[in-house]
């Protein structure tokens, strides 16, 4: 069986021949996201493996406004893909997600973001392997970090996994947008084959199991 691994490998070959290679060597430094949320708004920073496949998840429910692919915490300020996916500049793969607090709680993000990954690998989703696919939650507030506490404890006390969670629960310093292409990759990709092998079984799971909290097309 192919690897998703070497189908990502396959994939961004395929962009480069495209005639897509200055975007993987042009990177703005804008890409440094820091801002603060709108009123009413609120942002949190999820890490749980490709996020190509995460971010599929969170733009379907209602109450998210915005979500982007890119990276979090290491040492290398606006790094590539390129060099992320060499796990040495200490990044993750992350998700940020802007959503509207009124009507989808961080309780209820992070109900799907346990749901949708497996939280008890340590740097590794399925044949995904790195630090950079570490499950991850960085908070930006005291109130956000015992929300991510708490949903685990109840992870625990359930014993919903037989594995021990090995999801970190960091503070906020910096995302980096991920270059454009990265960006609604399953929502623009759908025939690629990692995203028909890949991600397409996970989002039938997805939509079947919060059918009630997904946003009315």
């Amino acid at each position: 069986m192919i690897s998703q691994v070497l189908l990502k490998s396959l994939l961004l070959g395929s962009l480069t021949l495209s005639g897509t290679l200055n975007d993987f060597a042009n990177v703005s430094t804008e890409r440094n996201q820091t801002d603060i949320p709108s009123q009413g708004k609120d942002v949190v920073t999820l890490g749980g493996g490709c996020f190509w496949c995460i971010e599929a998840f969170f733009d379907e429910l209602e109450g998210v406004e915005h979500v982007e692919s890119g990276y979090s915490d290491g040492w290398v300020d606006n790094p590539t893909y390129q060099q992320v996916c060499t796990g040495t500049t200490g990044h993750a793969e992350v998700v940020q997600i802007t959503f509207d607090a009124k009507v989808i709680s961080l309780k209820e993000i992070l109900e799907v973001f346990f749901t949708m990954h497996d939280p008890t690998t340590l740097n590794r989703q399925g044949a995904d392997v790195g630090t950079q696919y570490r499950s991850v939650i960085f908070y930006r507030s005291q109130a956000q970090k015992a929300v991510a506490e708490q949903i685990i404890r109840e992870i625990k006390k359930a014993n919903l996994w037989e594995a021990p969670i090995v999801t970190e629960i960091v503070q906020f310093k910096a995302f980096y947008k991920a270059e454009d292409y990265h960006q609604e990759y399953y929502k623009l990709n759908p025939g690629q084959a990692y995203c028909r092998i890949v991600i397409a079984p996970k989002m039938k799971k997805f939509r079947e199991q919060f059918q009630h909290k997904l946003k009315r097309k």
